[in-house]
């Protein structure tokens, strides 16, 4: 099952995305972005505290759904909706789109997303979206990586300490590799063919971008 969870940044800095979505949760403002472009959501949850009266009656009075949190509360709304999204969907590939490109501390919460243990079982399910960047979590092991359409540059965030990563067959390559703090290793590319990332511990979160 693919399901799209929706949050509240700015819809200039969405991917397109197509109807292969099965479920569609609304988080906050993202319900009134989706509504304006006619699409209604299964589930709107939040605070809406982003939402004035009238707003918030246009979310209530169309979305079947509405799950309403307290403004003053431990988890941000996507926290909460990926929370939900894995209760109700355990299986499902969970898309999360309007997470970026508005403020920082919202764009740290949500790439931190992947450090909460809650969410560790479903790492390899979290994907986060925009127009010119994808970004997905890796916990130790080994991988192979594939180009994604479109993207250019790959880039390998350490979230945590990482230990023993190892890079083949991208332009620059590593060798069991420690990196004591977390970092970015930004603007590395594919080369031909299928990419392998290997480390021993710690966070990664690999994203791919292109120019926009």
């Amino acid at each position: 099952m693919q399901v799209l969870l929706v949050a509240g940044g700015d819809p200039n800095h969405w991917p397109a995305f197509s109807t292969k979505f099965e479920k569609i949760i609304g988080i906050d403002r993202g319900n009134l972005f989706l509504l304006r472009r006619g699409i209604v959501p299964d589930l709107a949850i939040g605070d809406f505290d982003s939402l004035n009266e009238k707003e918030k009656e246009e979310v209530f009075g169309q979305v079947g759904e509405v799950l309403t949190a307290p403004a003053e509360k431990d988890d941000t709304d996507t926290q909460l909706a990926l929370v939900k999204a894995f209760e109700r969907f355990p299986q499902a590939e969970v898309t999360l789109i309007g997470a970026t490109g508005g403020r920082l501390d919202h764009l740290l919460a949500n790439l931190w997303l992947g450090l909460e243990p809650r969410f560790q079982p479903f790492l390899s399910q979290i994907t986060i979206s925009d127009r010119g960047n994808t970004i997905k979590y890796l916990a130790p092991g080994s991988y192979r990586l594939e180009q994604e359409v479109e993207m250019k540059y790959v880039a390998f965030c350490c979230l945590t300490s990482v230990k023993e990563l190892s890079l083949t067959n991208f332009k620059y390559e590593l060798k069991k590799t420690d990196f004591p703090q977390p970092t970015s290793l930004a603007s590395n590319e594919f080369l031909i063919g299928q990419a392998e990332v290997s480390f021993s511990k710690g966070m990664i979160a690999v994203i791919q971008s292109r120019d926009v």
